[in-house]
């Protein structure tokens, strides 16, 4: 049974950090993608950083030299590193799996086949 758990969120004033994690289990093959994504209430979801299995990563502008996206490739966990964080990173944080198109790793949800139940990161000012 494939499983993403995520945990680690919580609340934090604006300039504080948080660091994500996502443990994922029963999958039966090599995850070639791994994404954090984020949903703030009344907002679309949106793709924060996503991860390729050799190491390649891409982020979000907001978040940009904030964050940081990392996994351990034997353990299939991901991580999110949140730095500075600030009011507006508030909302639900989401890991997900999808497939890769060569080496390159898609931002948008339709790509993400599976997808973990979430952790609330709330930052107050």
């Amino acid at each position: 049974q494939v499983q993403l758990v995520e945990s680690g969120g919580g609340s934090v004033q604006a300039g504080g950090s948080l660091r994500l994690s996502c443990a994922a289990s029963g999958f039966g093959y090599i995850i070639d993608c791994m994404a954090w994504f984020r949903q703030a209430p009344g907002k679309e979801r949106e793709a924060v950083a996503v991860i390729h299995r050799r190491g390649a990563t891409s982020y979000a502008d907001s978040v940009r030299g904030r964050f940081t996206i990392s996994q351990e490739n034997a353990k299939n966990t991901l991580y999110l590193q949140m730095n500075s964080l600030k009011p507006e990173d508030t909302a639900m944080y989401y890991c997900a799996t999808g497939a890769a198109v060569g080496l390159r790793c898609s931002t948008s949800q339709v790509d993400y086949a599976y997808w973990g139940q979430g952790t609330q990161v709330t930052v107050s000012s």
